[in-house]
């Protein structure tokens, strides 16, 4: 029984991390969505200028993707941003 309240503070700490983690990648996306509309070019364009899927772009701006750092290269690239400046965070 000593153990048992490890275990609830694990689940805790597991789901209060996925909540932030949630939360950082529609913090990322809304600000991606922001400097494209910004920049006035579509989904498309960006996808095209990134080399990526038009997908994987849709996916990135709602917060359902969490993009690897080559990604956010790519499209911090094809927006004409530095990579830090989609991270105001």
């Amino acid at each position: 029984m000593a153990s048992l309240p490890q275990t609830q503070y694990g689940i805790c700490a597991i789901l209060l991390q996925e909540k932030t983690m949630a939360s950082i990648s529609q913090k990322f996306g809304h600000q991606v969505r922001k400097l494209r509309e910004q920049k006035r070019i579509s989904q498309l364009a960006l996808a095209q200028k990134a080399n990526l899927d038009l997908t994987t772009i849709n996916e990135i701006e709602n917060g359902n993707r969490d993009p690897m750092l080559k990604t956010i290269w790519r499209i911090a690239n094809a927006l004409g941003v530095k990579v830090k400046d989609i991270f105001p965070f």
